[in-house]
């Protein structure tokens, strides 16, 4: 996981304007009311010169990864190919964290939204020149199975798991739900598959197999074998015994480059409003917004896209409690092991506060 990283971010936006007139009084105060004018007409001058100036043009590139964090993005893709959005925007989406990054580094990007775990360290190795802006998707690992036992992670207890991802942070996030839950690794065995189709298709042979996977493979493989469920919810195995400084289980967050929101501080303040309301529209419409997750070749299906949509744990969360969740969060990962976050946890600058 350890990269040498930089990140950048900065786009631009309009700005509105009043403007004024004045009606002339009678002609017993025709005096008064040309000396009213003549300044009401120098306020309107100096108005309309202000609402020519010209606005910020830039186009803000922005990269995702192909999955829940940019279903939460659809919406304002949509709008800016439509031209309605009220920033300028140049959308990027790919498979690979590693391919954002590589954009990144080449300022090829403004701003990515990318693994909560790799942001710090982005942090880390890059003199922490970036920043985060917001917690852009929530836990969206679940525990899939045929087994109606299985209720809480304790009832892992003697089985099996299935997951992709030796060291990574599905892997520590279920390492550390088991240990608060009081299970060992002599409880229960983890075995580790190099991609979640190997996993599902373990769930199809073994129908007592568990399967840790993330949305939306969780909602194809119920679709494949109607015998499977979700049987246990990570975030909210997490939340139950993560206590006051636990945070959450953070799984994507927005980062940006520090002299982009230097130069650009407005024009990042409207993307980041325009993010909440693409948001929090995929939550409250799921239907249209699955139509453009499946336009968008994020999932293939919309019907499929419309049933995983509520699991993706979708959300806009900013300011100081996104610093909450997300510190408690990496805390939990630096002291299972301090390089998935980069060696050191952030300091106070990592968190942008608007």
């Amino acid at each position: 996981m350890k990269k040498t990283l930089s990140l950048l971010m900065a786009f631009a936006v309009t700005a509105a304007v009043l403007s004024g007139c004045a009606k002339g009084g009678a002609e017993s105060t025709q005096a008064t009311t040309s000396a009213s004018e003549t300044e009401s007409t120098s306020e309107t001058a100096k108005e309309t010169s202000e609402a020519q100036k010209p606005a910020d043009n830039y186009t803000l590139k922005i990269g995702s990864l192909k999955g829940p964090t940019s279903m939460g993005l659809v919406k304002l893709m949509d709008q800016s190919e439509k031209g309605n959005a009220k920033g300028s925007y140049d959308f990027t989406m790919v498979t690979a964290a590693d391919e954002l990054l590589g954009k990144i580094v080449s300022k090829e990007l403004d701003v990515a939204l990318v693994p909560a775990n790799m942001a710090s360290i982005i942090y880390n190795k890059n003199n922490h020149e970036v920043t985060v802006l917001d917690i852009n998707t929530l836990g969206v690992l679940y525990g899939v199975s045929a087994d109606d036992s299985i209720k809480t992670a304790a009832d892992l207890k003697g089985k099996t798991v299935y997951l992709t991802g030796k060291g990574t942070t599905p892997d520590y996030a279920l390492q550390h739900v088991l240990k608060a839950s009081g299970l060992t690794s002599d409880d229960v065995t983890l075995e580790y598959k190099s991609e979640a189709a190997e996993v599902v298709s373990i769930l199809k042979e073994k129908p007592d197999a568990v399967g840790l996977l993330p949305q939306p493979f969780v909602t194809a493989a119920m679709a494949q074998n109607d015998s499977l469920k979700m049987v246990l919810d990570l975030t909210k195995e997490w939340d139950a015994t993560a206590g006051e400084n636990g945070g959450s289980l953070v799984t994507g967050v927005t980062i940006c480059r520090n002299d982009v929101i230097k130069d650009h501080r407005d024009a990042i303040n409207t993307f980041l409003a325009e993010h909440k309301e693409s948001a929090e529209f995929a939550n409250a419409n799921v239907a249209e917004t699955a139509a453009l997750v499946a336009a968008a070749g994020i999932i293939e299906k919309a019907p499929v896209a419309e049933k995983a949509i509520p699991y993706c744990s979708i959300t806009y969360v900013d300011g100081d409690r996104m610093k909450s969740l997300l510190s408690g969060y990496l805390k939990v990962l630096f002291d299972m092991e301090p390089s998935s976050v980069g060696g050191t946890l952030p300091a106070d600058d990592f968190y942008y506060m608007p």
